[in-house]
Parts: C-alpha cells; sequence; structure tokens
C-alpha cells in the first residue's frame, strides 16, 4: 500500500462515483469532473528575451529560469524572495511579459527529464516580470489560480508533461506542449475547498520538513564544534595550555606541537584539461574533480574519465592515503576534502583537487584537522575571492598550521571523533528518512486532493487548537 492508498485508507472518504477520464496518467476521476486542455483555460506568453548580463541589482523584479528551476519551486513573492531585477525602461516595450499575482511561469528546459515542467506561482502584487527561458501561463478564471497550482504540482499532470518534452542532455517544453496539456475540473466550490485544504496541510508538512531540516543544521553546527574542539584543545579539559601562536584560535595543550604542514607533508598537483594530444600515445583513465570531493567524504557516484599521455598516469595517479582537498570553488567548497583509500585503481585528479600526501602523522588525522573551523578559518583568509567564489594556492597550503598531540593521543582522539560522529551521522540518516516521507506524503496528498480520489467537498479548517 502506497501513501496515496494510506490517505484512502484513513479519514479521507472517496466519492460516491467516478468515470474513466479518458487521460493517460489519470484514470478516473469523479463522475460529475469535466475534462479541459489548458488552451482554452489559459492564455499564454513569453518572458523576456534578456540573458543574465541585463539583470540588476535594483530596478523591476524578475523571475528566470533559475528561481523557477531550482530555488524558489512552487511559489515566488519579491518581497520575500530575492530576485534579479531588470531596468524599468522595459515596461515600456516589454509588458505582455508583466505577470500578475496568480500567473504561472515555467521554465521552458531542463537539464534532467524530472524538472520538466517546473514552475513557479507569483503571490505578490509587486510588478513582476518573467525573464529568460521562461513561459508564461495566466489562468483566464483568476480564482482558481490557486487550485490549478496544486493540479501543475501533481505526479499526474507532471508524468503527462516529461512524455511529451522532448530532448536529450536538455529536454524543452514549449507553448504548444502546455497548450496541448489535459487538465481536469472539479466544480468552482470544489476547486476553492481543495486549494483551501491543500494550503493548510501543506503548510503544515512544510513546517515539519523545515523543523527537520533546521535539526540537520544543528547537527552539522554540533559536529563542527565537536571536530574543532577535540583537535586543538584535546580531550582531557584539565591539560596544562599554551599560546598557540595564532591570533583567532587562542590556546592550545602544552605539549602538543604546531608544525606548518609543508614540513609533514606534500603536495601534488593535478592534471589541467584541455591539452592538445593530437599525434600522442593516449590511455583514458578516471578522474576526479570537484565536485567529488565532499567535506568529509568523496562522492564516486558520477567520476568522469579524461584522455591523458601515458607517461602521465603515474606522474597525476592517487595513492591511498593521499589527502584530497579542493583548490576551490564556491566558498563552502575551498579547502575540503578526504582521505583516498584507492576505490578506484587507476585514478587521477584534476589540477583544482589537491593531493596532499602525508608522513610523520596519519592521513585521517590531517583530514580531521582540515575539516575544523580553525582550518576553514585558515584557507578562507589567504584565499582569493571573487564574487561567492574562492581559491587558494599550494603555497598557502603548504602554509596550514598543524597541531600534533603525540600519537597515542591522535589515536585516542580519532577513535573519540569516529564514535562520536557516527551518533550524529545515524540521528541525521534518521532525520532525513522523515523528511522524505514527509515529501512523500505531501505529494501524495495533493495528488489524491486535485485528481478527486479524495472527497473534500464537506472539509472546513479545523478550528484553531484542534487537532488536523
Amino acid at each position: 500500500m502506497n501513501a496515496a492508498d494510506n490517505i484512502l485508507a484513513g479519514k479521507y472518504k472517496p466519492y460516491p462515483a467516478y468515470k474513466d477520464s479518458g487521460v493517460e496518467w489519470l484514470g478516473n476521476i469523479p463522475s460529475h469532473w469535466l475534462t479541459s486542455k489548458m488552451r482554452y483555460m489559459f492564455t499564454f506568453g513569453k518572458g523576456l528575451t534578456i540573458t543574465k548580463e541585463n539583470l540588476r541589482d535594483e530596478g523591476i523584479p524578475c523571475v528566470n529560469y533559475g528561481e523557477v528551476h531550482s530555488k524558489y519551486g512552487f511559489e515566488v513573492d519579491p518581497t520575500k524572495n530575492y530576485l534579479k531585477c531588470v531596468e524599468e525602461e522595459y515596461l515600456k516595450t516589454s509588458f505582455s511579459s508583466v505577470i500578475n499575482i496568480g500567473d504561472f511561469v515555467f521554465a521552458d528546459t531542463s537539464e534532467d527529464i524530472d524538472g520538466s515542467g517546473n514552475f513557479t506561482q507569483l503571490t505578490s502584487n509587486v510588478v513582476t516580470f518573467a525573464g529568460y527561458h521562461t513561459i508564461i501561463v495566466r489562468p483566464i478564471d483568476k480564482s482558481s489560480h490557486r487550485f490549478f497550482a496544486y493540479l501543475f504540482d501533481s505526479k499526474e499532470f507532471r508524468t503527462a508533461i516529461r512524455h511529451a518534452v522532448k530532448g536529450v542532455k536538455v529536454f524543452s517544453i514549449t507553448q504548444a506542449i502546455l497548450r496541448g496539456a489535459d487538465i481536469w475540473l472539479p466544480s468552482q466550490d470544489e476547486r476553492q475547498r481543495i486549494a483551501a485544504f491543500l494550503d493548510y496541510e501543506t503548510a503544515r508538512i512544510d513546517r515539519l520538513i523545515a523543523q527537520q531540516q533546521r535539526l540537520i543544521e544543528l547537527l552539522k553546527e554540533k559536529r563542527q564544534a565537536v571536530i574543532s574542539h577535540a583537535v586543538t584543545k584535546g580531550l582531557n579539559p584539565n591539560t596544562p595550555m599554551k599560546d598557540s601562536g595564532i591570533e583567532w584560535l587562542g590556546q592550545v595543550p602544552e605539549h602538543w606541537i604546531v608544525r606548518r604542514l609543508k614540513h609533514t607533508a606534500s603536495i601534488q598537483s593535478g592534471i589541467p584539461k584541455g591539452k592538445d594530444l593530437a599525434g600522442k600515445e593516449t590511455i583514458t583513465v578516471p578522474m576526479l574533480r570537484v565536485a567529488n570531493v565532499q567535506d568529509g567524504y568523496l562522492n564516486l557516484n558520477n567520476v568522469h574519465e579524461i584522455e591523458i599521455e601515458t607517461h602521465e598516469l603515474f606522474r597525476y595517479s592517487l595513492k591511498v592515503g593521499d589527502v584530497l582537498m579542493n583548490e576551490g570553488g564556491d566558498n563552502d567548497k575551498l579547502g575540503r576534502g578526504a582521505v583516498w583509500a584507492g576505490q578506484i585503481n587507476p585514478c587521477i585528479h584534476q589540477n583544482h583537487v589537491f593531493a596532499i600526501r602525508v608522513n610523520k602523522i596519519e592521513s585521517e588525522w590531517l583530514s580531521w584537522l582540515t575539516s575544523s573551523s580553525y582550518a576553514k578559518h585558515y584557507f578562507y583568509s589567504v584565499s582569493k575571492q571573487s564574487t561567492n567564489l574562492a581559491s587558494i594556492s599550494s603555497s598557502n597550503v603548504k602554509e596550514t598550521p598543524l597541531f600534533l598531540p603525540p600519537k597515542i593521543e591522535r589515536v585516542e582522539i580519532m577513535r573519540y571523533l569516529n564514535e562520536k560522529l557516527a551518533k550524529f551521522s545515524r540521528i541525521e540518516s534518521q532525520t532525513i528518512k522523515k523528511i522524505e516521507l514527509l515529501q512523500e506524503r505531501r505529494t501524495a496528498l495533493i495528488s489524491s486532493a486535485v485528481t478527486g480520489k479524495i472527497d473534500l467537498r464537506g472539509w472546513t479548517p479545523p478550528v484553531a487548537g484542534e487537532a488536523a
């Protein structure tokens, strides 16, 4: 029994009579509901013919492909969501691309098939443009705009759109596809009741999801604090301390050694891309990118391959125990890394990923150190920065201050961290599962309501304080 069946088997009852909708992917609908095509219920338009270079920090807010595709999703409000703007001059030349409250903005392309049909609905009276790579869909019946939002978000409608789009690497959705899309229509009163019900229920689910997401953030903060304290202060609160010599760090245990990374490790730079290999003897090998190197672990689900000269394999091959570290990217990617355990052999790394080869200490200890707040602070302070991007040189990495307790103490601290963080990981996994279940329930609830699997004609919002 799936989530939708659980809903039907619970407190919500079905309609007394159903009929075949005649629409593939939809199935039966209540006997008094009608079916139609979107072209009879909406008008259509095109977003501004602009590029990112036309956007400004001030002016008329603009809902572009990016906001539809990934940022704000189901609804957008310029008074709450940050939007780039266009100059007011566009009001004179492109007024048809202005959207009103209740209008929909669909992304006209998607990089994956599941994103086909992504849309957002304007929920504000602020004058707003639909931007680049978007299609405007305006409901003729303005009073039903909220019902249509949930219909467009239902798995049935999205399935139909996915099967209509064309593409291989980029999936395109056109006005013609939307005009020809099937929709189903309860009575006006039912549309209002269904929308009110879903507004109430999805808001409750969204609050629960937000609580679980906040718990994950708190776990990450706690994880960071535990790592940072353990690798800079140790486990014994009574140990004598000394000045670390680093202003923003403070004291470290008196018997610990403070040493620059260059005295404990060597750094291997990765291979640059785009070399001319014409006429040369080459081989194709797996190559790790910045995207593969996460904070404390490696994501090897999508490892690219690269063609290199045969003799370069030895020069750039990773060795078991190498500590991988990102040269840069987004600020959160700077310096993050993990230990290479030889999961792929052979495997090389690109030039934006450093391979740090340690001696005299454990690779795992260096990995813990570079995961700490003090190391992240150091990397950021010496990095080259631009808008939301940062990069660090191998020279600066070599100057990273390391804190080295005796080996027996390092082993004890690492054992403590492994046990402590394993508990955090279990809690996080349980929390992620709760979020997934809540999202499944949200999806099932929307589909059940907008396709008439549950009869909401008698539903009224619960009185404050009552259980829903």
